[in-house]
């Protein structure tokens, strides 16, 4: 039973593999290596628009295709791997790059979550501060003096013992 196991997961990651193998179509190998493994390189580095968490290496997708034509193209027209990168990133935008550059922008986006969770707990802090506060002496709960007592049955008085605003 553990023989049979141990050739069903080699069979699985050998299938696993032969997908991810087939999405490079043979049509788009260049002839030269050299080429070849540049080429590859920089596909590892671009998101399929497709997919979105793949690179166009691994993904099956036509457009991913059409990128991996493109990068092959623009290596045989001579582009450096940056000018290669440059050109994709400006067709494309910078969500193509699997990993941006540091930037204030992704700073910002990496950044956000952290700060919310610290205004969060700030606010929860404040929150649970006010409701531990004693009452302040002299607030709502104090008892009146008589000066007020006093006004206070002046205003009832006047009022045939409604408080006033009640019409």
């Amino acid at each position: 039973m553990r023989r049979f196991a141990t050739y069903l997961g080699a069979v699985a990651a050998m299938l696993l593999a032969a997908g991810v193998a087939l999405a490079v179509d043979p049509d788009e190998i260049m002839q030269d290596p050299a080429l070849e493994a540049r080429a590859r390189a920089l596909s590892a580095g671009l998101r399929c628009l497709v997919c979105q968490n793949q690179s166009i290496d691994d993904s099956n997708a036509p457009l991913a295709r059409d990128l991996r034509v493109l990068v092959r193209e623009r290596l045989k027209a001579g582009d450096s791997d940056a000018q290669v990168m440059q050109f994709v990133e400006d067709r494309y935008g910078e969500f193509v790059l699997l990993r941006p550059p540091l930037s204030w922008r992704t700073l910002v986006l990496w950044a956000s979550p952290i700060l919310a969770l610290i205004v969060a707990v700030w606010m929860t802090a404040q929150a649970w501060r006010r409701r531990q506060m004693p009452a302040a002496p002299g607030g709502a709960t104090a008892p009146l003096s008589a000066d007020e007592e006093e006004k206070l049955r002046a205003i009832l008085a006047e009022n045939e013992g409604e408080p006033p605003g009640r019409d």
